[in-house]
Formats: structure tokens, sequence, C-alpha cells
């Protein structure tokens, strides 16, 4: 009888939890269109508001340092209230957020409005990769964080097609309000479809948590996870690699801009182009482990291979400075910015291989603190540059390198991928 429950729970299931990741998906996409606005936006800001080169980047740096908090809270929120609740309350944070830097006409208004979205915004990926863990089993998960975060790139591709004509339109506090109000659209959704996995539903997948000899229960605290080297190596892989995404994000704009000469109506179809690729190697990256997990590769060859071949594409970004061609620079570019995302999937798919899934959401919260730490700084740095330099070359080799360095102590750390023991 048993045995049966856990068949029929496998069938709806196994529909479901794609229904799960879609979810997630348009949540993704719609973060990174509420993040991303502000980029687009920059030069006509930029004229009406009058900041500099390293106002702009201090705004930045509000919504990092409170998108480092954020995630913190939001990983001990998700796996103290559950995935459902958490998920609905950072979408209301944000999107409230969203709509109120309308209101602002100041440098210090932007930063707080920023500030205020960051915090909200952080609770996405928390929420995202517990929902995966819950849903998936461990040979799909990367297939699934890597089509939920290709969300990132589809709201990347939206965002340049549809947020300028709409500020030269209707204006640009219009195009923020409208904007942030999609989110309350996809909650509607979120609270009548969204329900946790139930324990039959994790029976029907052997693999639906790896081999951790845990006993415990409840979420850890963050005193017992910092200890271990499993947190550290996630951590640190976060803190080296999300700048640099966040530099494309933020940055990209103004660099086709300024050093490229592109006014807010011509803007678009590169960036278009850009984030279409990552689309590709977001989906491209989980795929690849997938894939070779499928193969009968261990989970420590499959995941480090694909971070392997992510960290090697990113490598030309390099010299895209000297490249004289827009569309040669445009395909440079967005290899390293699909090689991210698809290197993104395969980081955030090994927290659910290294811990018990009872810590998942706090771990990812503690990486994702990391990595919005790594970008205040390093937005602190590109401010810094660019108002003394007005060059953009050594900014595109940092990030070309961070890959590398990422992964190596990362395998120093794990070298063979060892799950935690939370029960030490």
């Amino acid at each position: 009888m048993q045995s049966a429950v856990i068949a029929s729970s496998a069938r709806v299931s196994s529909r479901y939890r794609w229904t799960v990741c879609a979810l997630l998906f348009f949540a993704t996409v719609i973060n990174y269109m509420d993040r991303q606005i502000l980029g687009l936006l920059a030069p006509i800001l930029q004229k009406d508001i009058g900041w500099t080169q390293v106002e702009y980047g201090r705004i930045v740096i509000a919504f990092s340092a409170f998108y480092a908090v954020g995630q913190l809270c939001f990983g001990r929120i998700v796996d103290w209230l559950g995935t459902r609740v958490s998920y609905a309350v950072a979408m209301v944070m944000w999107s409230a957020a969203a709509m109120l830097h309308a209101a602002a006409g100041t440098v210090g208004g932007f930063a707080f409005m920023r500030a205020l979205l960051g915090l909200g915004e952080g609770g996405n990926f928390p929420a995202a990769i517990k929902a995966t863990t819950e849903w998936f089993p461990r040979r799909e998960r990367a297939l699934a964080t890597g089509i939920f975060n290709s969300g990132a790139n589809i709201g990347a591709v939206f965002a340049p097609a549809i947020i300028p004509p709409l500020a030269l339109a209707l204006g640009w506090r219009a195009a923020f309000v409208i904007i942030g109000a999609i989110g309350i659209v996809w909650l509607m959704f979120w609270l009548t479809i969204y329900r946790p996995a139930d324990a039959a539903t994790q029976a029907a997948y052997e693999d639906a948590q790896p081999a951790h000899a845990d006993t415990g229960t409840g979420s850890p605290g963050w005193g017992v996870l910092i200890q271990k080297r499993q947190t550290w190596a996630f951590l640190l892989g976060k803190f080296l690699t999300d700048p640099v995404w966040w530099f494309y994000l933020f940055w990209l704009p103004k660099w086709l801009n300024e050093a490229r000469g592109m006014d807010l109506q011509h803007i678009g179809l590169p960036l278009v182009c850009i984030y279409a690729l990552t689309t590709i190697g977001s989906i491209g990256g989980g795929w690849i482990s997938s894939t070779l997990l499928n193969r009968g590769w261990n989970v420590n060859r499959a995941r480090k291979t694909a971070m392997l071949i992510c960290a090697c594409c990113v490598l030309p970004i390099a010299f895209v400075s000297q490249v004289d061609n827009l569309w040669v620079a445009v395909v440079i570019i967005g290899l390293a910015a699909a090689a991210h995302q698809g290197w993104s999937a395969n980081l955030y798919t090994i927290v659910s291989d290294l811990f018990p899934q009872r810590a998942v959401a706090s771990v990812i919260g503690i990486g994702g603190m990391a990595g919005a730490f790594g970008s205040v700084l390093f937005s602190e740095v590109i401010g810094q540059v660019l108002q003394r330099t007005g060059h953009y070359w050594a900014l595109f080799v940092i990030g070309a390198l961070g890959y590398l360095l990422a992964l190596a102590i990362m395998h120093l750390l794990v070298s063979d991928m060892k799950p935690a023991n939370l029960n030490a």
C-alpha cells in the first residue's frame, strides 16, 4: 500500500515539479528586471539627478550591501518558515521597493530605495534553491537550477527591449512603477499554485537527498555552518565571481554608452543579444553536469568539470576592450556572461550536494551575502577606476581571472565533495 502511494506521488510530482520550476523561473525574470532597470535608465537619470561616477557606484553599493543582508536573513527565514511563505514575503518587499523608486529625486533617495530593493530581492535565491532541493532529485537539480536561473537572462533580455521605450514614452518614474507591479501578479499565481513537497514525494526520489549521515532536525545556526569547509567553499566561490556578474548587469549599459558611444535608443539590441546568449549558458551549464551524472560520473567530477568549462569560456573577455568591432565585442561579452550563468547553476547546486535539506537555504544565504559583499567592494573599485582613468580594460581582466581562481580554492577546500557533518 505504501509503495503504491509513493508511486502515485512520483507520477504527480514528476509533472508538478516542472510547474514549480516555471514559477521559480518567472520570479527570477521579475527579480532581474527590477534590478536592471537602474542601469538601463542611468544615462537619463544621470542627467536629471546629476550624479558622478562615484555616486552612481555608491548607489549600486547600497543595493549590494542590503542584498547581502537580505540573503543572509532570508536564508534563515526560508529554512524556518518554509518556501511558500518566505518567497511571498520577499516578493512583496521587493516589488513595493521597485515601485517606490518613482518617488526618488536625489542621490540619497535612490540609494535608500535601492537598499530596500536589495533587502527584498535577497530572498529570491535562498527560496528558489530550497524549492529545487525539495522537488528535484539530485541528478536533475543542476538542470532545474539552470532553467530557473535562466530567468535572470530572460529578464535581462526583456529589460533593455521594454524599459527604454517605456521610459521614453511615459517617463522614467512610470517605468519604475509598471515594472515593479509585475511582481504582484506573480504573487497571486504563487499563492494559488505552490505547495510544499510532502513526505511521499520525498520518498519517491531515492536520491532526493544526498548521502548525508544527518540525524538532526531544524535549521542549524550560522555558527555551526560557518565552521564547515564546505560552507567556505561555496562562500568564496560566490565572493570571487558574483561581482563579475553584477559588473555586467550594472555597468554594461554605461560601457556601451561611454566606450562605444551608444545612446538609449540604440543600446537595447546589443544588450538583448548578450543576455540571450546567457540563457544558453545557464541551461547548458546545468545540462552538462546533469548529463555527466546520468552517464555514471560522480558528483565531484561532474560538477567541477562543468565549472572548469565555464571558467575557461570567460577568459577571452580580458581582451574585449581591444576589440574594435562592436558585434565581436558583444559575442565575447555574451560568451563570458553565458559562462557565468552556467557556472552559477552548478555553484548553487553543490550546496544541496554538500548539505542536508534543512541547511540549504541558510548556506545559500551565507554565500549570497559573501557574493553581495564582494560586489560592494568591486563596485567601489569600479567607480574609482572609471572616475580616475575612464578606462574599463582592467575591470574586464579582473573578471576574466576570477573563475579559475575560485575553482582552484574550492577544489582545495572540498577536493572530494564530502558532505558536511552537521551532527558533529
